[in-house]
């Protein structure tokens, strides 16, 4: 071994970088649980037909509401059923994108050292 006060490859200014880095992880991790907590208070609208159908999910996918207007009614079933899907995957990818982008957001600089 080269150096004194090296131990195994862990000088102090590594050991400053990992504290560093765990009290980053510590705040990643309280900002992760009120993202949640905003995620799941969110009301995510997506729609079909010009807005014949709306789909409101929370920011966590929950469904929260489907509305239905009397024109939609008119389609038929089946015209009905498209609608109603496509609102929901319009309502699920504007949810999911919003996730990610709170996400990279709460975890951007987070550097862990040696890894």
């Amino acid at each position: 071994m080269t150096g004194k006060g090296q131990g195994f490859g862990f000088g102090l200014g590594k050991m400053k970088e990992l504290a560093d880095a765990f009290k980053k992880a510590q705040q990643v991790q309280e900002g992760a649980k009120k993202l949640q907590e905003e995620l799941e208070a969110m009301s995510i609208q997506g729609e079909a037909g010009g807005g014949m159908v709306k789909v409101v999910v929370s920011g966590n996918q929950e469904p929260k509401r489907v509305e239905i207007s009397p024109d939609a009614l008119n389609e038929g079933a089946d015209v009905l059923s498209d609608l109603v899907t496509a609102a929901m995957k319009d309502a699920y990818n504007k949810s999911t994108t919003t996730m990610r982008e709170r996400m990279e957001e709460l975890t951007s600089g987070l550097e862990l050292p040696g890894f």
